[in-house]
C-alpha cells in the first residue's frame, strides 16, 4: 500500500467515526506531533489529546478532504481536510487544516498541523 493510500484510508476512516482506530493503526509508539497549541510525544500523549477533543464533540456533521498528496520516495503526505462539528458546548465550528505526515514503514513517527489558532 502506498503512503497515499495510507493517508486516504486514515481519512475514510476518520470520516466513519473511526479517529482512535485510525490513530492506534498508523501512528508509531514514539510519534510526535505537533500543531500551534503545542507539541506531544509518544503514542500515549498523543492518544489521550486525541480521547479528549472527541470528549469535547457533541455532534459529528462532516469531514471533507480538499486536498491530499504524497512523496513516495520522501515517505511524507499531506491532507487539507475541513471537520465541522458541534461541541458539547452548543458552539458549531467549521475546522479547517493541512496536516502533514511524515511515514517510517506503515507508522506515522511526525504529524505537524497547520491551522489559524
Amino acid at each position: 500500500m502506498s503512503y497515499l493510500e495510507k493517508a486516504q484510508n486514515i481519512y475514510s476512516m476518520l470520516g466513519q467515526g473511526q479517529l482512535l482506530e485510525a490513530f492506534d493503526k498508523y501512528y508509531a509508539e514514539g510519534v510526535v506531533m505537533t500543531e500551534p497549541r503545542g507539541t506531544r510525544t509518544g503514542k500515549a500523549e498523543c492518544r489521550q489529546y486525541e480521547e479528549g477533543f472527541l470528549d469535547m464533540i457533541q455532534d459529528f456533521h462532516n469531514l471533507e478532504v480538499r486536498n491530499i498528496g504524497a512523496d513516495e520516495g520522501k515517505a511524507t503526505t499531506f491532507v487539507e481536510s475541513m471537520m465541522d462539528v458541534t461541541f458539547k458546548d452548543g458552539n458549531r465550528v467549521q475546522m479547517e487544516q493541512v496536516a502533514v505526515q511524515k511515514w517510517e514503514g506503515d507508522q506515522i513517527i511526525h504529524e505537524r498541523f497547520y491551522y489559524e489558532n
